[in-house]
């Protein structure tokens, strides 16, 4: 019996319309490069282009990785297939090569019975009958040759249709031997293709994302010039408070209606010691070890600390030369104010001594002077000669001049301990006279001399208070460019920021307000944690975003890594 032929080209062609179905996206790079330039409109205009370019191209990047995992995840199934496909391909040319050699012998027997065939067809019946010694030999012979006769009809037959069986067969396993390279080809050129593409996208993203990064740092110089990118301490001259960024001047001299945002503690990290606070703590009978241990959590302990420390590159006595020089409280103070900046100052100098390493003699560090140095006042080298090798150990002395009733690890830097109510009156800070504890800020710098961008004074009028809360509403919006969101003094900032009326109009219908009459803060531990205005609610973290980046001239709100502060309405 013949063998059934059971492979055809259907399989091998489901393959290869597989990749049809995975019609992936090709992208044309547009070049997003960092601008040469320095103002702050043109980067942010810059950032913007870039982060439109990436949105643009990640719905389609996002469908080419979700195809191409189709496509990994189905591979090897795929590759299972061909296999199978493959095997059939063999075992039919096997099939077909015997069958070849089957046919070979039945062609030959075919040609012998068509001969045969045709000579018995023309046989004359009369030598049939002639030959026959009866008549049943006679009726045995005709059937025999009937029957003989119908057989090899039937073998021609069906050894004809097997020979022209045998021939499409052969076609079909020549097309789909075609057919199955071809699929095979295509399989390895689609997955190659799709996983160069999106790693191609992938890459460009990734460059992509390194600009706006770059943008970014760029753009945030606006934050961090706003956000106390120093810490500031004493030195040795009491700071003097200015009247237009105080509180008496606000109610004494702002319109009504006016605003002012006054900041708690402003440039400081809140760690350590509060200068002004050991000053407090010192006038109320705390010695400098109580002081200490407040603001450390530990008493001082004696060492060795004799011998010199590299100063900016060159050694220097330890005790009698570099610790007389340091220049971070004023001599006048309470003694025991100043005995526990000479631990802090000691202990933070220690480690370099210790390390061998060099220390600066900036506020990077803390300030040395060396005429203090050559000639120290006499409450200072008494301060220093009395706590001779007295540090804290294990512990980095950070201080600041300022912490604003809050600090760390104490928490509440207070005579209760605690908060709510009037605090500030409770504060060592206050105490101690700190003009920093409650200020608004409005120069470049913490010195009243510094840069004011031509404003007098911290005060805002009913409009712009409305346009700090309308930047704080867009940049919580979609579909708003907020790369303007910028001060609209350009003559400081550059830029180009949306007036208060585009911004206004922005805004519209979500939540926007043309001018601000109310005022609500509500503060925690250490921080500002709600700002409502016109009834527009914001968290203290967002409304400092927004003022920093939005407040006209220099007004900010100067600390970094939290925002304490209280906004005053007149």
């Amino acid at each position: 019996m013949r063998r059934k032929w059971i492979f055809t080209s259907i399989s091998v062609l489901s393959i290869s319309f597989i990749f049809l179905f995975f019609n992936f996206s090709r992208f044309i790079f547009a070049s997003c490069e960092m601008p040469d330039s320095t103002d702050i409109g043109v980067l942010q205009l810059a950032q913007a282009d870039c982060q439109k370019d990436i949105d643009a191209r990640l719905p389609a990047q996002n469908k080419n990785k979700e195809d191409l995992a189709k496509l990994e995840k189905n591979l090897e199934t795929t590759k299972k297939l061909i296999q199978v496909i493959e095997l059939k391909v063999s075992n039919s040319e096997k099939e077909i090569f015997q069958r070849e050699i089957d046919l070979e012998f039945q062609k030959e027997l075919l040609a012998a019975r068509v001969r045969d065939f045709y000579k018995r067809s023309r046989q004359n019946s009369l030598f049939v009958i002639f030959l026959s010694s009866t008549a049943n030999d006679l009726l045995r012979e005709l059937s025999y040759r009937r029957a003989t006769t119908e057989k090899d009809k039937e073998i021609i037959l069906t050894t004809s249709q097997e020979l022209k069986k045998l021939n499409d067969d052969k076609q079909k396993l020549e097309l789909n031997k075609q057919l199955l390279s071809s699929a095979k080809n295509r399989l390895d050129k689609d997955t190659a293709t799709l996983r160069n593409e999106v790693k191609k996208v992938d890459t460009y993203i990734g460059q992509v994302n390194q600009t706006i990064a770059a943008l970014t740092a760029k753009q945030q110089e606006i934050i961090n010039a706003r956000s106390g990118s120093f810490i500031a301490s004493i030195g040795d001259i009491e700071l003097a408070d200015d009247y237009n960024a105080s509180i008496k001047g606000f109610r004494e001299s702002a319109p009504s209606g006016y605003f002012a945002v006054f900041s708690f503690g402003a440039f400081t990290h809140r760690k350590g010691m509060s200068q002004y606070g050991a000053r407090g703590r010192a006038q109320s009978g705390q010695n400098y070890k109580t002081i200490l241990k407040a603001y450390y959590g530990k008493e001082p302990v004696n060492k060795d600390t004799g011998g010199d420390i590299i100063v900016n590159g060159a050694p220097m006595n330890f005790e009698d030369k570099y610790l007389m020089g340091i220049a971070e409280m004023p001599s006048s103070w309470h003694m025991d104010a100043l005995k526990a900046q000479a631990v802090a100052a000691r202990t933070y100098a220690y480690r370099y001594k210790t390390q061998g390493k060099s220390i600066c003699t900036s506020e990077a560090c803390q300030v040395f002077n060396s005429g203090k140095a050559a000639n120290p006042p006499e409450a200072w080298r008494q301060a220093v000669q009395s706590t001779r090798g007295e540090v804290l150990e294990d512990v980095v002395t950070y201080y600041a001049s300022t912490h604003g009733g809050y600090a760390s690890p104490i928490g509440w830097d207070t005579t209760n301990g605690s908060g709510g109510g009037n605090f500030i009156d409770n504060t060592y800070d206050k105490i101690g006279g700190s003009p920093w504890l409650y200020k608004a800020w409005y120069t470049q710098a913490y010195s009243v001399n510094s840069d004011k961008c031509g404003r007098s004074n911290a005060w805002l009028s009913p409009q712009e208070m409305a346009d700090i809360v309308n930047a704080a509403i867009a940049l919580k919006t979609d579909g708003i460019d907020t790369s303007r969101i910028t001060p609209v003094t350009t003559s400081c900032w550059g830029g180009n920021p949306y007036d208060m009326d585009e911004l206004k109009n922005l805004v519209s219908g979500k939540g926007g307000i043309s001018s601000a009459n109310s005022v609500s803060v509500s503060q925690g531990d250490g921080n500002t944690n709600n700002v409502t205005i016109n009834g527009v609610s914001l968290s203290g973290a967002e409304f400092k975003k927004a003022f920093n980046l939005r407040a006209p001239g220099r007004l900010s709100i100067p600390q970094k890594g939290f925002a304490f502060y209280n906004i005053e309405k007149k």
